[in-house]
């Protein structure tokens, strides 16, 4: 399919480059007569001023910006250098025949005949100019027909003599290279020629009177402009052939692409069409009220948007529904042309109902895993609530069983008791974690700032695993400055945390291990680190570790935890506006770092050796 602006004979909506049978002459687009623009090139039959047409690389885009030489070419095709040589060549036998000839019959000597064989120069020099084929080695050849063409006249006693023919030889010899400039210079030489033959005829006198030679070279002249003429005429065949064999595979691609390209002013007006429009949306439209206007009004912001940004030199993209059709969608690409007639637009349009249709499948998919995840925290939410109020009847009663409140009990049904309690607790810490994670999930985990030291609060922690460690045979230490460490932060969320971290220490360490916590406050910072012995984190596992429900490790350290504790760890972290790190070495343990924004009063670390090693004494009701 293909359309101009103002062509009178125009094809059908469906129709195609190879089948339109008004496809003939496309009207050009305005552009300049002297510099052309390359989108008017595509469009209309090359223009034969001796400019080479230009060729479509394979690599090339179609549509590009482009400002041509203004010196026009004078190099020919490579199939016209034979036929050059070949007139170089008849010329130069020619003028030897005529010298040599001459003077066997007689007549021609002296200056005259010196004056013909100054002729076979030029014809000599073009075989071997020729060869390189240059601009440079043209101009020069010509020069050398102008300099013959000289001494010619000079020694031929002017435009009165008998070889006055040869001055318009340059002339001759510029039109058989063709272009412009090669005339130019040819004609610039016969007028010099011209006036040195009327300056040797004032000043010599008439030349000698010689007929039949005069006769001969001015045949001879005749004859080879002739031919020039016959081959520049062939080689401005050959050029419009060539152009118009570009311009049908040109207008070919461009009709057999895929989609529609248009050419458009910066207002959304369209002045081309090629390729196959989609068949919701008809071109003849589109040039009689514009692009902007054969799109859905709540959609023109963005093509307008658009438009917008291709006049700045960027790449315009926008995903539209066309009025005609409000359940297809059209998939806009736009770039800058700079036209000789001005700014204008090219914009590719693709089919994009598929594209739309997938973005909306991938929408609702994304709406609906939202819906469930959400689902999945209210349920878990809910049924913590609910496993808490029966939990702690069991954890009540087993106390009262644990203290013997009621009377004595047999040791073994204490023992059951103690079990009894310690599941308990473990399972409501479990609770109490999932309800956290679905808090801070649904973004409903309120901080509750308050002023505290954070040595009171980490020592609380280390207070409520220290039972564990001893049984487990691991040792666990704190390095706490003297000072106190005031910070503003949630406590129930800090104590937590350091609870977490200690937990895991001790159920990783193995016995004899130790584990060794620090609290320091750096700058605004406060910095609690767990370091432990134990049995380490593998490099590729680091990375996983602190999501929800994510452990490392093997099945048998898997089932040690519910992979929550780090990524409440982490979540408390960022809620403070914090971060946490862990450093870990497989088979030589692990280093987890908590640094929080939260420090009131900033003091510089402390220097080696200044620390205080504090026992951490077991309080009841830590």
């Amino acid at each position: 399919m293909r359309r101009h602006a103002g062509q009178i004979g125009r094809c059908g909506v469906n129709d195609n480059l190879a089948t339109c049978p008004r496809k003939s002459r496309p009207a050009p687009l305005p552009q300049s007569p002297e510099t052309g623009a390359c989108f008017g090139r595509l469009t209309r039959r090359a223009r034969l001023d001796g400019r080479r047409s230009p060729r479509l690389l394979p690599d090339a885009p179609l549509i590009q910006s482009a400002t041509p030489d203004p010196r026009p070419s004078i190099a020919p095709e490579r199939g016209d250098r034979p036929a050059l040589a070949a007139w170089h060549a008849g010329w130069a036998v020619a003028a030897a025949l005529l010298a040599l000839g001459g003077r066997w019959i007689g007549g021609v000597d002296g200056p005259v005949f010196y004056g013909v064989l100054a002729m076979v120069v030029p014809g000599l020099t073009g075989l071997g100019l020729l060869r390189r084929d240059g601009a440079g080695e043209r101009m020069m050849l010509l020069g050398v027909w102008g300099m013959a063409a000289f001494l010619s006249a000079m020694l031929s006693g002017g435009l009165t003599g008998p070889l006055t023919g040869f001055v318009f030889l340059p002339l001759a010899a510029g039109i058989a290279l063709g272009g412009t400039r090669p005339v130019q210079a040819g004609a610039l030489a016969v007028g010099l020629a011209a006036m040195v033959g009327l300056m040797s005829s004032w000043l010599g006198g008439p030349g000698p009177h010689l007929p039949g030679l005069a006769a001969i070279s001015a045949l001879l002249t005749a004859g080879a402009a002739a031919l020039a003429v016959r081959l520049s005429w062939r080689q401005r065949e050959r050029r419009l052939e060539t152009a118009e064999a570009d311009t049908a595979r040109i207008e070919t691609l461009l009709a057999a692409q895929p989609g529609l390209m248009l050419v458009l002013e910066p207002s959304g007006r369209v002045v081309a069409a090629y390729g196959s429009p989609p068949a919701y949306l008809p071109v003849e439209p589109l040039f009689e009220s514009g692009l902007v206007a054969a799109v859905h009004a709540p959609d023109r912001p963005r093509v307008l948007g658009a438009i917008e940004r291709a006049m700045g030199g960027h790449d315009g993209m926008a995903l539209f529904a066309p009025r005609l059709a409000l359940d297809r969608r059209a998939q806009m690409i736009v770039r800058r042309l700079d036209d000789a007639a001005g700014p204008r637009l090219v914009a590719q349009l693709l089919d994009g109902t598929a594209q739309y249709a997938r973005e909306l499948g991938l929408e609702v998919a994304r709406n609906e895993a939202e819906a469930r995840e959400a689902g999945k925290t209210r349920f878990l939410a809910n049924m913590s609530h609910e496993l808490r109020t029966p939990l702690n009847a069991v954890l009540g009663f087993s106390d009262i069983m644990r203290q013997r409140i009621f009377g004595p009990l047999p040791d073994r049904y204490g023992e059951y008791a103690e079990n009894i309690h310690q599941a308990g607790g473990h399972l409501l810490d479990l609770i109490n974690d999932l309800l956290d994670v679905a808090k801070i999930e649904a973004e409903r985990y309120a901080l509750t700032l308050e002023r505290f030291d954070a040595r009171e609060t980490v020592s609380a922690a280390m207070a409520l695993v220290r039972v564990n460690a001893d049984d487990k045979g691991v040792s666990l230490s704190s390095v706490l400055p003297g000072d106190p460490v005031e910070v503003s932060a949630d406590r129930r969320a800090l104590k937590q945390l350091t609870l977490n971290l200690l937990s895991n220490a001790v159920k990783f360490t193995p016995p004899g291990g130790t584990i060794t916590v620090t609290v320091e406050a750096i700058g605004p910072y406060l910095e609690v680190v767990v370091a432990d012995t134990g049995v380490g984190i593998a490099p590729e596992d680091v990375r996983r570790l602190g999501r929800p429900f994510e452990q490392a490790g093997e099945i048998e350290q898997r089932r040690q935890g519910t992979g929550l504790g780090l990524s409440l760890v982490r979540a408390f972290a960022e809620l403070h506006g914090g971060r946490m790190s862990i450093d870990s070495t497989l088979g030589e343990g692990t280093a987890v770092t908590v640094r929080l924004p939260v420090a009131l009063v900033a003091r510089a670390p402390a220097p080696e050796g200044g620390a205080e090693i504090i026992p951490m004494p077991i309080k009841n009701g830590a």
